[in-house]
């Protein structure tokens, strides 16, 4: 640093050439250069700053301009922060500074620095003041360390204030140097109270004896630890866990050690209880085995243990006296080698299902007995750590008394059925002896020669007449019994309501004030046309009897959310229509509404209504996926009211066309008929030959697939029965589709179980009976719709 002074460039400052400087200068700088503490010295009133090498890192950045600038000029950061003390020096005064803070331009930014000054005024020969010198120290690693200590000191001391036990420090000379805030509790004392006290200051005589081994042991570096009864000071008994850590020195020695007094009088409560709980659960599991193991041997029912190898681990005694076998000849080989053969696929899925962790409950398969029968078992088996665990019942004699039951349930259903029939049976006979009485008196009127024409009429529409209405009784049955092939078409309720409106007038006579209310909107409905029609009509014929023949009757139409409670069935949500039919007649007693949908059944004295008109409107109803309710009150009248399913409009809904009946010219279109009556068969073919038809007979499918064999494209349709011997016609229709799928085929029926249930298959139908005008009708549109299709595919 001297060769920097002796070069730099003095006679541009307030202090001139160095060779003028005076002697104080010259000797306070000598000094200031020579010492290895860390000074500057600042020279006459601007302040000359000179420095020396080991004051150099303090100046950072300013280093490059500090040697000979003015003090306040070069620290002017600082200035105002230490100007009173430079004042006091230059006024003859030295003062010293330790860790003084000072705010200082470092890096670019303002830090926070601590330092330690000692500032000496410079006197001249004639003890004027005419410079300063200062000793520095930055201290500031120092300050932030002993915050950071302190801080830490005071976190360490808030925690063991906050732990629930004593925590304390003594040296070699067991003298407290450091106690927590639990001293205060245990000892009635303040921490700071405790620190400087000898152990014995504490401790009594007995106390002190009974861990002075425990000193000398942790005084040797060993820890220790020791359990002792210390009453608490109010006399209540305390046990205390106390735990002794020696602290070594930089030089290994033992220098003190770490004390720690935990209550662990809760804790060993606890720990008594625990062990009382366990020893008494001990008792209770060696009881709860005893009662296992005589459960085990005693149970009617089978336990087993099995694995999923299929072989049983263990079997309590049942299973020998259920099948004979002893358990070491059943854990002998797999248990699979007793199943019965058709249930051991079952028996494999279940155990994979056990395998896949899942229970298996209610499951019944056969074992071998050892006399060589079979015994049914019923499982309930869950996995549990790669075993199976089973409960097993013999479910034998439950099984022959389930069969049994069935059979009386099926024998006593027959009767029933019988019954039904037997009721049916004379209704039918009843109607349709009438009906035959009219048929054989017209024939036989129409035996008798020279009959005239007017009569010979007369007696064959009496006859046609009698026919529509035998029709119409087996319509009626068997739309109870759900058993006809209805024909579902959508259509507007009201408009229909409206059509079948002009004939309910006639029927009920001009004494019955009729009034048809329908709602605004139209509503649609995918029901039979024909058959929604003629229930209308039978509630309109039973509410005009209900009522003499003279009151008011009310036909409503109205949408409705849904169907209400009826007859111990729950709602069922819609969109549905309804059309409730109201009377003002005699009502109906509560105990006959439960009855009036059963056929034959009937309040109308003998001779009027055959009790099956109410039947008919249930039947129609249940079997179009609706209901039909009845509210009656005796005295002032009956509403029945008809819930069926509302659909979409269908696209292009408008009137209706009705088809005029009359006979269509066969022209030429070829016909085979498949049908196995003979008197039918023959008939239907005479029918369509005066009509033009080239008709082709055949008396079941086996025939008719022998036909379409020789030329199946000589002909343009099949007519065929459904109800035959053998393969029926639905399966016949199907057979035709598969190997001449262009050739059309119409069925016909009167009764079917089968259409009934599942439609037509696609397929087109005729209800028997039929006239040969509805006959041609049929065959032409769909002949014509094959030679249509022909030609576009031409």
């Amino acid at each position: 640093m001297g060769a920097l002074v002796r070069a730099h460039d003095w006679s541009r400052t307030p202090l001139g050439p160095s060779e003028g400087w005076p002697a104080a200068l010259k000797v306070a700088l000598n000094l200031v250069l020579a010492s290895p503490e860390s000074m500057f010295l600042a020279w006459g009133p601007d302040l000359t700053f000179f420095f020396n090498d080991t004051y150099r890192p303090i100046l950072g950045p300013r280093l490059s301009r500090a040697l000979g600038a003015p003090m306040p000029e070069l620290w002017s950061d600082v200035w105002e922060q230490v100007r009173p003390v430079i004042e006091l020096a230059l006024a003859g005064t030295a003062s010293r500074f330790d860790d003084l803070p000072l705010a200082m331009a470092r890096h670019g930014v303002e830090e926070e620095t601590w330092w330690s000054f000692s500032y000496s005024p410079i006197r001249d020969e004639h003890e004027a003041v005419v410079g300063l010198f200062c000793v520095v120290n930055e201290t500031t690693q120092r300050v932030l360390t002993e915050r950071a200590l302190r801080a830490r000191e005071a976190e360490l001391l808030l925690i063991t204030d906050s732990l629930p036990l004593l925590i304390a420090f003594i040296d070699r000379g067991l003298v407290y140097r450091f106690a927590n805030r639990a001293y205060e509790d245990w000892f009635a004392r303040a921490p700071e109270d405790v620190v400087g006290l000898h152990v014995r200051d504490l401790l009594d005589a007995m106390d002190y004896s009974a861990r002075e081994d425990a000193f000398t042991r942790v005084l040797s570096g060993e820890p220790a630890r020791l359990e002792l009864d210390w009453p608490r000071r109010d006399g209540s008994p305390r046990i205390a866990d106390i735990r002794y850590l020696p602290r070594r020195a930089e030089d290994g020695t033992v220098d003190g050690f770490y004390v720690f007094v935990l209550d662990v009088t809760d804790r060993k409560q606890v720990e008594r209880m625990l062990r009382e709980t366990n020893e008494d659960l001990e008792r209770r599991v060696e009881e709860r085995t005893r009662q296992l193991d005589q459960v085990w041997r005693h149970s009617r029912d089978m336990l087993c243990v099995a694995d999923f190898g299929a072989r049983f681990v263990s079997l309590n005694p049942a299973w020998a006296a259920t099948l004979g076998w002893s358990p070491e000849e059943m854990m002998a080989a797999s248990f699979l080698d007793l199943v019965h053969p058709d249930d051991r696929d079952a028996t494999v899925t279940a155990m994979s299902g056990l395998a896949r962790g899942e229970s298996v409950l209610g499951f019944e398969n056969r074992y071998r007995h050892k006399d060589g029968g079979y015994r049914w078992l019923a499982w309930n088996s869950v996995p549990r750590d790669g075993l199976i665990y089973g409960v097993v019942r013999d479910i034998t004699f439950e099984k022959s008394q389930t069969a049994a039951l069935v059979t009386a349930e099926e024998a006593l259903r027959q009767a029933q059925k019988m019954e039904a029939i037997g009721q049916l049976t004379g209704g039918v006979a009843h109607d349709f002896n009438n009906l035959l009485t009219v048929i054989k008196s017209s024939t036989d009127l129409l035996k008798r020669p020279e009959l005239p024409d007017e009569r010979r009429l007369r007696y064959v529409g009496a006859i046609s007449d009698t026919v529509d209405r035998a029709a119409k009784l087996t319509a009626q049955l068997l739309a109870f019994a759900r058993r006809q092939a209805l024909k579902p078409e959508v259509f507007e309720v009201g408009r229909s309501l409206g059509a079948v409106g002009d004939m309910i007038g006639t029927l009920t006579g001009s004494r019955i004030a009729v009034d048809v209310r329908v709602a605004g909107a139209a509503c649609f409905v995918d029901a039979d046309l024909s058959q929604f029609d003629t229930a209308i009509v039978n509630m309109v014929v039973n509410a005009r009897d209900a009522m003499g023949g003279e009151g008011d009757l009310v036909i409503a139409m109205a949408e409705a959310a849904g169907v209400p409670a009826i007859r111990g069935h729950g709602p069922v949500p819609g969109p549905y229509v309804a059309i409730a039919i109201s009377d003002t007649g005699a009502g109906i007693a509560q105990a006959d509404i439960e009855r009036i949908f059963e056929p034959f059944f009937t309040t109308k004295g003998v001779g009027h209504g055959t009790g099956l008109g109410l039947s008919q409107v249930f039947g129609f109803a249940k079997q179009s996926g609706g209901d039909v309710a009845v509210e009656s009150e005796v005295g002032r009248g009956t509403t029945f009211t008809l819930y069926l399913p509302r659909v979409e409009a269908p696209l292009g809904a408008g009137d209706i066309d009705v088809e005029p009946e009359e006979l269509v010219d066969g022209h030429g279109t070829r016909v085979l008929v498949v049908e196995d009556n003979v008197e039918v068969g023959r008939f239907a073919t005479q029918s369509l030959a005066e009509l033009g038809y080239a008709t082709v007979w055949a008396a079941n499918a086996a025939e008719a697939l022998a036909e379409l064999a020789k030329d199946g494209g000589r002909f343009d349709v099949v007519f065929s029965d459904v109800v035959m011997p053998g393969m029926d016609g639905i399966e016949l229709g199907h057979e035709i589709r598969k190997l001449y799928h262009d050739l059309p085929v119409v069925l016909t029926s009167g009764y079917s179980h089968v259409l009934a249930k599942n439609g037509t298959y696609g397929f087109e139908l005729l209800h028997k009976p039929y006239s040969v005008a509805e006959l041609s009708r049929v065959l032409r549109k769909v002949a014509a719709w094959r030679r249509r299709k022909s030609a576009l595919g031409a």
